[in-house]
Formats: structure tokens, sequence, C-alpha cells
């Protein structure tokens, strides 16, 4: 398959490609019904729906590190859906709703109980109707390995699945995004979760160390300080490779898409998964060029190849 990303000289950089089609491709508007759910240890999520008549299908997206029901990605795959006249939602994960959670905890790259909980409720809610998932970079890594925990099991819930720039291989991940520019994206997570960290400090005193905290300088340092004790890991190794979903990819059993770019500055090409690392269940497919969740085509910036490729996916099953 060919895919049509171009773009000016200037910018084939995929990065860059990244970075312009987010803020230059026009943005859909979305009108989304929010309903908040108290979860199951005592605290909340909020969920925005796309609503549409009973009995049509069910599309659910779990977004990336930091992101939101806001996220471009998520606004044009919705749009879409409800150009089909669809139903779909979209989980904000803890924190990142626009309002803090009420517990220490956040969310993180390996919470398979979220996603269980999660889709146990909306399958419930759809009906007996076609329920697609796709998840976009942490949400994706998720979302997969929750799919090789189930196995067999999940195929009552989930008829098609999509991750798009999962990575996968979160120890690879962790360490390319401390060098090259891909230390770009690392710096940016950085700074917004350690913002997000000291809120949370603040309301529950003690709860990791703030001065290692500021002296963090990589992602990794800074998920080994509090991603990973918060959430009951060791430290981040214990995180990274417990939480990593590519050995899971074996025991898939829902029709699955898994979509990476070679270029992709979170997950150097040869972390990928190969053919044999994967179920039959599982498509891959990697094209040359797209960045991060990019996939960005023309100029001043076209991003609509991705939700109709996910769509296509989920009709066609190719």
């Amino acid at each position: 398959m060919t895919t049509p990303f171009s773009a000016p000289g200037w910018l084939r950089n995929p990065h860059l490609q990244t970075l312009y089609g987010s803020l230059l491709a026009p943005k859909p508007q979305v009108a989304y019904r929010r309903e908040r759910w108290d979860t199951y240890d005592g605290d909340f999520v909020d969920l925005d729906f796309i609503d549409g008549p009973a009995g049509t299908p069910w599309v659910h997206l779990f977004h990336g590190l930091e992101g939101s029901s806001g996220s471009p990605y998520a606004k044009h795959l919705m749009a879409l859906v409800k150009q089909r006249g669809w139903r779909g939602s979209v989980l904000n994960f803890r924190g990142c709703s626009g309002e803090p959670n009420r517990l220490a905890r956040a969310y993180h790259s390996g919470d398979t109980p979220e996603v269980d909980w999660v889709l146990g409720r909306l399958k419930a809610l759809a009906g007996d109707v076609p329920f697609y998932a796709a998840g976009v970079s942490l949400g994706g890594n998720v979302l997969l390995k929750w799919l090789g925990e189930q196995g067999d099991a999940a195929l009552p819930r989930v008829t098609r699945a999509v991750a798009i720039s999962a990575p996968v291989d979160l120890m690879a991940a962790g360490w390319a995004l401390q060098t090259g520019f891909s230390s770009v994206y690392g710096k940016h997570f950085l700074s917004t979760l350690r913002k997000r960290s000291f809120d949370k400090l603040a309301r529950f005193p003690g709860i990791f160390d703030g001065a290692k905290a500021r002296a963090a300088k990589t992602l990794r340092e800074f998920d080994d300080i509090f991603t990973a004790p918060i959430h009951g890991f060791a430290g981040v190794d214990d995180y990274y490779t417990r939480a990593s979903s590519k050995p899971f990819l074996p025991a898939i059993r829902v029709p699955t898409l898994l979509l990476n770019a070679k270029d992709d500055p979170f997950l150097p090409e040869r972390y990928l998964p190969r053919a044999d690392e994967v179920s039959n269940a599982v498509k891959i497919e990697f094209p040359e060029q797209g960045g991060h969740v990019g996939f960005v085509s023309g100029f001043p910036g076209r991003i609509e190849w991705l939700p109709n490729r996910l769509m296509t996916f989920f009709e066609r099953g190719a």
C-alpha cells in the first residue's frame, strides 16, 4: 500500500511533518456528549461520546500520552464516525479531561484493568453490533496488551482493532526519547508530566520525591521516580518490561491492524515486530514515512489519511 505523504522539501522531516500537521491542518468541530464514570477504586474517568442511531457500529478510541478527546487525531476520527452515522467514544485517561482525578495514581502504558473495565461497559451500551477499538501511542500499547492478555476472550467484545504508533517495546522507546531529535518529544512530555505530578504532590504530600522529580532530565528518569512507583512497579525497568505489549502480540485473536511508520522517533525501526512475532490475526503495516501519529499529506497540511485508513480496516478488515 502506498501512503500519500508529501510536503515541501523543508517539511519532509517526519518529525516536522507531525508538528506542522497538528498545527496547520484544519481541525473539525466535534460535538461530544460527556459522561463521568465512577471507577471501581473510588476515582473517576470522563468519556466523550458521539451519539448515533441505536444498532449502528461503535468506534472507541484510547488516546496517547498527555492526549485527550480534544487531540487532533481523536477529533478527526470521531468526525468521520459521525459522518458515517455511527456511534463513538473516547476515554480520557485519569487526569486528562481537564480536571485532576481523585487519587494519587494517574494512568500508565500497561493499565489493562482500566481498558477491560471501560470496554466491558461500552460493549454493554453498544449492544450486539460491530464494536471497533483503536489506540494511539500509549493508548495503542495498552490496547494491544489487553488484546493479547485476553486472547479468545476479547472476541465477544471487540470486532476489529487498530493500534497507531504504539511503542510496543517501552524499553527501546525510553532510550530512543533521550537521543537526537526524538529527545524534543521526550522533553516536551517530561515538562507536562512533571507539572501534573507536582500538582499531585501538593494534594498528596510525600507520595514521591519532589526534589528527584525536579532534577529528572529524561522521561525515563521521571518514570523511575513517579510513574513506576505510583502504579506499583519496582522501578522503570520493571514498568517498561511488564507494560510493553510486544510479548503479548502472538496471543492476539481479534483481527488487528498494527500501524507504525518506520521513521517513528518513538520506536526505531529495528524494534518493530516482525511477522513471526505476531499472531495470524495481526496485520502489520509499516509505511516508510509518517513520523509519530503524523501521516501528513499535501500542503499546508492534511491528515485525513489516518482516520480513513482506520475506518477502512474497521469496515473491511483490510
